[in-house]
């Protein structure tokens, strides 16, 4: 007798991540999709995908049903979240596990626009307000598509107002050169720099790059912020060769803390701080990220140029660098202009 493979279910969908393991999923007409954690085959996979094909999740266990914890389990549970990038995760996470401290057993439907805004007026700093509300906007804006809730609290709540002094510091030609009296090269604290300022990567990605992304002298790797789906390629300049052959490097990473080990990226950023302060200059690695853009646009570097290098898209990040170095040159050029016509 043939045995006859068993037809799958409608709306069950099989994908394989890149790490070879196989997931599934529920996707019913134009609905988010819902991941099915139980194993295939057996009772519990049958419950969570009936669950999922109603439109009424199988609640998990330790939860109230429609409460916020509930509704931030489901939101786990789906695409919507599982494609976002790795560190957009986490400072989701971040501020859910603030939220369930105090509302865990809250009625998501309850949530209000004058609830939202006063967890935004709670958080001092303007960064922190907007990653609350970022994270807020994602879970409602799905759980309203999803049809778990009828609206979303989240809508006509704006932003707080960026201060002059958010945000990262840039460099200056003379805080690199501070620096480089204070870290010659030979010393970890100078690859540091160099590693960052001659790659214009971003510390999560700078901590991960090594000679095996290197052939040929040109350096490619995935980006960190993209989800892994951004690829730069970049070519490791003569100055940046020289500081690493001096090292100390890693067998993995070039960068490296004093026990030869690779660091996490918020271990660098608490080391090169550390580093930037007994030199006297600001503490932030994404502030020489910055100083290599502008050094990359004032040297005539395009739009699409410095979206190939730094990973940005939508060209909105690099025309800020373009345009300052544009205005720059022009300056530059009308006051040699503007002088040519004294009279000599």
């Amino acid at each position: 007798m043939i045995d006859v493979p068993r037809p799958r279910p409608p709306h069950l969908q099989r994908e394989t991540t890149r790490h070879g393991k196989t997931v599934w999923y529920v996707r019913v007409d134009k609905r988010p999709r819902i991941r099915i954690r139980a194993k295939f085959g057996t009772p519990e996979f049958d419950a969570e995908y009936q669950g999922a094909i109603s439109g009424q999740p199988r609640r998990a266990r330790g939860s109230k049903a429609d409460t916020l914890a509930w509704l931030i389990e489901r939101y786990r549970e789906t695409a919507a979240w599982t494609d976002l990038s790795p560190a957009t995760r986490k400072y989701r996470e971040s501020v859910f596990l603030q939220v369930l401290k105090s509302e865990a057993d809250y009625p998501a439907a309850k949530v209000t626009q004058a609830a939202i805004m006063a967890g935004r007026q709670r958080r001092a700093a303007p960064a922190q307000a907007r990653k609350f509300l970022d994270a807020m906007r994602g879970l409602f804006r799905w759980a309203t598509k999803a049809g778990l809730i009828k609206t979303d609290p989240t809508v006509g709540v704006e932003n707080p107002k960026r201060k002059k002094s958010d945000g990262f510091p840039p460099w200056t030609e003379d805080h690199v050169a501070t620096y480089e009296r204070r870290w010659p090269i030979g010393t970890r604290e100078r690859v540091w720099l160099d590693v960052v300022l001659y790659t214009g990567l971003r510390r999560g990605d700078a901590v991960r790059l090594g000679r095996q992304h290197v052939q040929d002298a040109i350096a490619t790797i995935k980006t960190e912020k993209s989800g892994f789906t951004v690829e730069v390629t970049l070519p490791i300049l003569p100055v940046l060769e020289t500081t690493l052959k001096a090292g100390p490097c890693g067998d993995l990473t070039f960068i490296v803390g004093e026990s030869g080990r690779p660091l996490t990226k918020e271990s660098f950023g608490n080391l090169f701080r550390d580093a930037c302060r007994e030199a006297g200059v600001p503490g932030s690695a994404h502030g020489v990220r910055k100083i290599a853009a502008t050094r990359a646009a004032n040297a005539g570097a395009t739009v699409a140029q410095l979206e190939a290098i730094f990973g940005w898209q939508g060209g909105a990040m690099a025309s800020l660098y373009t345009r300052a170095a544009d205005r720059r040159r022009l300056a530059i050029e009308a006051m040699h202009k503007l002088g040519a016509t004294h009279p000599s």
